[in-house]
């Protein structure tokens, strides 16, 4: 499955307007100084939460993501969310976000019916553990502006359910209109199954055609190209060992010319390289984390003509080097911390 969020290009600049330090924020998250600085910025499941995890500890204000999931400003809009905004009704404006998601992330929009109540959940199937408080905090926002904004005010959620132990109640509960139950068996946010039938003030049949029409044009490409990038970096995690594949031979191994390989890549707005890095990427920490394959055997496995090459990428991919990564993912026994000394046993995670 596709493990690959695209980032906003404005995210920085709304952090920013907010105050909080990019800086910082990037050095929490464990991600390059240049992060923000590229064209098209795409992570994985472990980088977004990393991301948002450093959002809301850098930022030291507990509503950061309420604010940042409610944009008062349409111009910045992404077009899957202007499409929302046009629809014909709060249903029709959560089942279009669901499905032009798979655009920019392999994240899941579910809704569940059950009697009189319709839960939104935001799923992330990559996901590891749980989902930051401050993510939670804005998709929840952002599907709650999307409500408002189409209704012209007229949806209020019946609760919200968290997975977290108490905490900002009071900043919640005014922000959501509802009650807030915690420590929930989920993170979902409440309406009305009737409320997703309001008709949307903002229906705009023109625009969400126009629009429509290239989110679909868009979506069918990608879905037609879906799995080549898969497909490459399977094939490049059998070629990598001692040599740097081009896109010649492995277009070969797919049993393709290298130019259809070349146009199913840029469909998918993939380039080559990329894969190769992130292919890199993924076996380096494989690697580090689950075998004891010494570092400079490790280039070798990776392609790299030697380990210095190596560690220069590496340091740009994780911000440290290969030796302190490995130091710091180590496994741990039962019974003892990093240090060596033993920890009392806990029945649970937090």
């Amino acid at each position: 499955m596709n493990d690959r969020f695209k980032v906003s290009n404005l995210l920085a600049q709304r952090l920013e307007e907010h105050r909080v330090s990019l800086p910082a924020v990037l050095r929490r998250a464990e991600l390059p100084a240049g992060f923000f600085q590229q064209e098209k910025i795409y992570v994985t499941t472990s980088e977004l939460f990393a991301l948002w995890q450093a959002i809301g500890a850098t930022s030291g204000d507990p509503g950061i993501g309420l604010k940042l999931g409610s944009e008062p400003r349409f111009e910045r809009y992404q077009p899957s969310a202007i499409a929302a905004v046009c629809s014909r009704s709060f249903r029709d404006a959560l089942q279009r976000t669901a499905r032009y998601k798979q655009l920019t992330c392999p994240e899941e929009i579910r809704v569940l019916l059950t009697g009189d109540d319709a839960s939104v959940q935001i799923i992330y199937p990559q996901a590891d553990g749980n989902q930051p408080d401050v993510l939670v905090d804005l998709c929840f926002s952002w599907v709650l502006s999307i409500g408002r904004r189409g209704t012209d005010g007229q949806i209020t959620p019946q609760r919200l359910e968290l997975l977290r132990p108490v905490q900002h109640r009071e900043l919640l509960e005014n922000h959501f209109g509802c009650r807030v139950r915690f420590k929930a068996g989920r993170n979902a946010l409440v309406f009305r199954n009737a409320d997703l039938d309001r008709p949307f003030v903002t229906h705009n049949e023109d625009l969400l055609t126009t629009i429509g029409a290239q989110l679909e044009t868009e979506l069918q490409a990608r879905n037609a190209s879906a799995d080549v990038g898969e497909q490459v970096k399977h094939t490049l995690k059998r070629s990598l060992a001692g040599k740097r594949p081009t896109l010649q031979h492995i277009a070969h191994e797919l049993g393709m010319s290298a130019r259809t390989l070349q146009r199913r890549l840029t469909d998918a707005e993939m380039t080559f390289q990329q894969l190769v890095e992130d292919t890199r990427r993924e076996l380096a920490q494989h690697y580090l984390k689950h075998s004891a394959v010494e570092l400079n055997e490790a280039a070798f496995l990776l392609g790299y003509e030697d380990a210095n090459s190596f560690f220069r990428a590496f340091h740009t991919w994780e911000g440290t080097s290969p030796g302190e990564w490995r130091e710091r993912h180590a496994p741990v026994k039962a019974g003892m911390t990093r240090n060596g000394f033993a920890t009392p046993f806990s029945g649970g995670f937090h």
